[in-house]
């Protein structure tokens, strides 16, 4: 098991390409919730860190489920984009379970996980902690695998 703490690191070792790692950081639906790369084992996991910031609360103060689930489906899409070294993706579903709040100013911590992999689904799991490591919701996802896109052709 290869364990990353640190993207430069990945880079160093061809576990991912500068400019794949500059895609990915100038994807404005993740840098808008300013992510923090903690961790990525090789193949197999990769963790996140968001702040719980006010622009995602509810009037309850506490971060609103699509917020999560779009920390979900962000982790969960750089996760496939570091296995495949491919960004041509496409979420088929995404699955939420949200067990409590969490609250303005705590930190949200995704962890996803590679259940598995196919010729174009890859399915992953995921569990999302409070800063006080409890549990505040689950995921799971397919993401299907797409042909290069002519698009990103042009970026």
């Amino acid at each position: 098991m290869v364990k990353y703490v640190n993207m430069e690191s990945m880079i160093a070792d061809g576990i991912i390409d500068r400019s794949s790692y500059e895609l990915l950081s100038s994807t404005n639906c993740l840098r808008l919730m300013e992510p923090n790369f903690i961790e990525y084992v090789v193949g197999q996991s990769l963790v996140y860190s968001f702040p719980v910031l006010e622009m995602f609360a509810n009037p309850r103060k506490s971060m609103q489920g699509g917020f999560i689930a779009a920390a979900f489906d962000n982790v969960f899409g750089a996760l496939v984009g570091f296995v495949t070294n491919k960004i041509e993706m496409a979420s088929v579903d995404i699955s939420v379970n949200y067990i409590r709040p969490i609250f303005v100013n705590d930190i949200l911590t995704i962890y996803a996980y590679i259940k598995s992999q196919g010729k174009s689904i890859v399915h992953l799991t995921g569990e999302a902690f409070n800063k006080e490591n409890k549990l505040i919701a689950t995921a799971s996802i397919n993401i299907m695998l797409l042909k290069k896109d002519k698009y990103l052709e042009k970026v």
